[in-house]
């Protein structure tokens, strides 16, 4: 994934911009960059490897090497940026957040026909905020340099740049997957992924962006270049899963939502007589303890931690670019509090259940440290189609799902046919996944939250809502 934070201030936007941009480090983990503009100096820019150190601490001399008073920053898993562009349109720096499936032909229809060129990554790869910014300039003016790249990109590109005058041009992808929200101050606009970003750092709520919609800001003025559409697909993942908690989009907060959801989870259970027995109820930390909290709230099941993740000093286990390498930061970070464990029945909520590698190593551990029964609870439904719309995940085929490799097991290619049976708990297909995947991680149960049930904890229209991960449907 990644995110991006822009400031334009009477001051300067320097300090806004760096604690702005640090406050998505949950959104990304390989570049952090910022980039400014400053009357006398111009446009400036600076890019880190986040990969083995935070943002914070790898921009910590920023506020001695920039000076301006309009910035923008970003955290990327992609590419490093902002870029610095000089074109047709002016010189600017550029930043995104999305993914684009189809650069190698973009990338080969504008070296076609223009005969220009792309600086080469390693392996001849080119950066596509880079493409992006390629896309912009075959059009005279912005608008419409946005609106032709957002058009013909297969996937989502949120874009943020900042103008050779300090200007802002801030705009919300075409069908608006991922959110783009302004604040404003009494020294100025500001421009956040994440909504608590600005509102710790004394911004008010301003507007939220509809799908495609573009606007242009500085210290004191706001103005709408582009309306918005009409459709919108916001990921519905935002709230069950990489979404901060404090955070609200379109109106719904993630960490209420999360209890919400963890509620209709507990009802379900009840209705169906699962889980008898259960002495503690925990949330994988961290993004599936407030489901959890919900659950609790709801069963009247004791809520409680039964192990404990060390983060002081141990970076985040998905980091390393070697599975083995994640497997051993993740469990090194566990630490059990076995007079929790021991001898006693577990339920565990969490945000999701994608690949499930580190899940059956955490499940090994509580086993290891003495638990009685495992149940697991996903807090949305089974995924059964890799996101081609964003890059939170990495998965290069839908067969490194863990749903989707079972059903392989169980049916072959046949299974394929069967993909909404197999998410529905009632039927026997779906029946069959859930015992099939209970005896691969030792699962003394698991239950996966319905579509309906995760529409419900959002309290969104199901059409404004982007479902392709669960359902395939665009």
């Amino acid at each position: 994934m990644g995110g991006f934070f822009g400031a334009a201030c009477k001051g300067d936007a320097i300090s806004d911009v760096f604690f702005g941009t640090d406050y998505h480090s949950h959104l990304g983990t390989r570049r952090g960059g910022m980039a400014s503009y400053d009357e006398e100096i111009g446009l400036q820019r600076d890019i880190h490897n986040i990969e083995n150190s935070p943002f914070r601490t790898k921009f910590e001399n920023v506020f001695d090497e920039m000076k301006g008073k309009s910035a923008i920053g970003c955290i990327s898993d992609s590419d490093p940026q902002p870029l610095l562009v000089r074109s047709n349109l002016g010189t600017y720096a550029i930043c995104i957040v999305g993914v684009i499936n189809n650069a190698d032909d973009l990338i080969k229809q504008y070296l076609d026909f223009s005969g220009g060129q792309f600086n080469a990554m390693t392996g001849g790869k080119v950066n596509s905020t880079e493409l992006v910014a390629a896309l912009i300039n075959q059009k005279s003016d912005f608008v419409a340099g946005i609106h032709f790249a957002q058009e013909v990109i297969e996937g989502t590109a949120s874009i943020l740049i900042l103008k050779n005058d300090g200007a802002i041009i801030a705009a919300r992808d075409r069908l608006g997957r991922i959110p783009v929200l302004i604040g404003k101050s009494e020294n100025g606009y500001c421009v956040s992924f994440e909504s608590f970003a600005y509102q710790k750092l004394g911004y008010d709520d301003e507007k939220e962006l509809g799908p495609g919609e573009i606007v242009e800001f500085t210290c004191d003025s706001l103005k709408q270049l582009a309306a918005p559409g009409n459709k919108k697909r916001i990921c519905a993942f935002l709230w069950s899963y990489y979404g901060y908690s404090p955070s609200t989009y379109e109106g719904v907060n993630v960490e209420v939502m999360r209890y919400r959801n963890g509620e209709i989870l507990a009802k379900h259970d009840m209705e169906m007589g699962n889980a008898a027995g259960v002495d503690y109820v925990s949330g994988v930390p961290d993004s599936g303890t407030p489901h959890a909290i919900g659950y609790a709230n709801m069963s009247r099941i004791p809520f409680s931690r039964p192990f404990i993740k060390y983060t002081p000093t141990w970076p985040r286990s998905f980091m390393s670019a070697k599975q083995s390498d994640r497997r051993k930061v993740a469990k090194m970070k566990q630490v059990p509090v076995c007079e929790l464990i021991r001898d006693k029945s577990l339920l565990f909520v969490d945000d999701s259940i994608v690949r499930g590698t580190q899940l059956r190593e955490t499940v090994e551990f509580l086993y290891s440290n003495g638990a009685k029964a495992v149940h697991m609870r996903s807090a949305c439904p089974p995924i059964m189609y890799g996101c081609k719309y964003l890059n939170f995940s990495r998965n290069t085929s839908d067969l490194d799902l863990i749903t989707r490799s079972t059903i392989m097991e169980l049916e072959g290619e046949e299974g394929e046919k069967y993909l909404n049976e197999y998410s529905d708990s009632s039927t026997e297909r779906g029946k069959l996944l859930r015992q099939k995947i209970c005896e691969k991680f030792h699962f003394s149960s698991l239950e996966f939250q319905s579509l309906e049930g995760l529409i419900e904890a959002i309290g969104l229209d199901e059409c404004d809502l982007c479902t392709y991960c669960w359902n395939g449907k665009e």
